[in-house]
């Protein structure tokens, strides 16, 4: 169905004018700059680019993907999913307030995380270490959802996301805290594909990386503002750390529960960036969640307790890695990598080593996908009441 002549002139007027409203400095959908051809769409094209994200199948994996705690029996904890709606929700916020495309930020933000492995950042640090023994590059889970966008997602074609959309999600980095957030506006798309190229191999930090536009500074610090005091609320839902724990030198600027937090994170921020073309805190407000991330990290990411299964998580992963790399050699099929190896795009095929494609078909895992593969390759098999089958 076509649109009406009348109706298409309507939105579009609308669009136009939306567009012009924005700041000198946002990112306009008139900049959005594709790496192939595509049919023309009356959406703007970030605004299509975040159609594209929530319908890909590595979207719907974000269900069932550890964000901090895993192999936990509440449905209260955070996973990846909810933070990512999270992310979106802040980011759009800051962005309206300082009034900036809104459409490229939620892009950004939905897309953001799809590279992470079952189990988090430990199965990242996993993963990366069995590349880096084969001399294979690296793994970073920001560099995997940029690489699920653009090369593996429609079976080896991409999605043909806009580079300043890829470019946010590359760049985005939560283990990262500034003072102020700027960006490169000289970046261009040939760049940014080198430095996808040279963070793959790990001759670039990604971490070293900086935006294109200001939407993508936007969700950077985003990530931030999301899971700080969200994984504190976690924290003590678990009994891992209590309320009173916090120094009050923390919470007396930042307030002490998560909604505290976050209200205060995104009012400091707005205000000292309004009009602006970088992002930062007050130096009062920087301090206090400088310390207070420190302080997460202390007693909660490296908490013993959430810890104690970390060995067998690694084995784990390294069984699965093991009989991917021996399914490749020898066509068996046990974990399933050869049918999603034989599924994917010739260009694909010739452009990847065994290793990395082990490390794209296993990082695409959700946590309980890899733990039924481990049990398939370890656990003993009924033969029923004979042998016949």
């Amino acid at each position: 169905m076509q649109w009406n002549a009348e109706t298409k002139e309507r939105i579009e007027h609308r669009l136009s004018a939306k567009e012009n409203s924005l700041a000198p400095y946002a990112c306009k959908s008139a900049q959005a700059v594709r790496f192939h051809k595509s049919k023309d769409d009356i959406r703007p094209d970030f605004f299509h680019d975040a159609d594209r994200i929530i319908h890909s199948y590595c979207y719907s994996r974000y269900i069932d993907k550890t964000q901090v705690f895993y192999l936990v029996e509440n449905d209260h904890i955070t996973h990846r999913v909810l933070h990512v709606q999270l992310v979106s929700k802040i980011a759009r916020t800051i962005g309206r307030f300082l009034n900036l495309n809104e459409d490229l930020i939620e892009a950004i933000s939905l897309g953001h995380d799809v590279g992470h492995t079952p189990f988090g950042h430990d199965g990242e640090r996993i993963l990366s270490a069995f590349l880096k023994e084969q001399g294979a590059g690296i793994f970073e889970h920001n560099v995997q959802s940029f690489r699920l966008f653009h090369n593996l997602e429609a079976y080896g074609q991409g999605l043909n996301l806009t580079a300043q959309v890829l470019d946010g999600i590359i760049c985005h980095n939560g283990e990262i805290l500034k003072n102020e957030y700027g960006c490169n506006r000289n970046k261009t798309p040939e760049l940014l594909l080198q430095e996808y190229r040279d963070s793959l191999d790990g001759t670039l930090e990604s971490k070293a990386m900086v935006p294109m536009t200001l939407e993508g500074c936007v969700m950077r610090i985003s990530d931030v503002i999301a899971y700080i005091g969200r994984d504190i609320e976690d924290a003590i839902i678990l009994k891992l750390i209590d309320r009173e724990s916090i120094p009050r030198e923390i919470t007396e600027v930042l307030g002490n529960k998560n909604g505290e937090i976050v209200d205060t994170l995104i009012k400091d921020l707005v205000s000292n960036s309004i009009d602006k073309e970088s992002l930062s805190f007050s130096p009062e407000v920087f301090e206090a969640l400088d310390q207070l991330k420190k302080w997460n990290y202390e007693n909660i990411y490296r908490n013993p307790k959430k810890s104690s299964q970390d060995e067998k998580i690694k084995a784990m992963f390294q069984t699965v890695l093991d009989e991917c790399l021996d399914e490749l050699d020898t066509g068996k099929k046990v974990t399933g990598i050869n049918h999603w190896f034989n599924s994917m795009s010739e260009e694909y095929k010739a452009a990847t080593s065994k290793w990395r494609a082990v490390a794209d078909y296993v990082s695409g895992m959700t946590d309980d996908y890899l733990m039924n593969t481990y049990k398939e390759i370890v656990i003993p098999k009924s033969f029923g009441i004979n042998f016949s089958r």
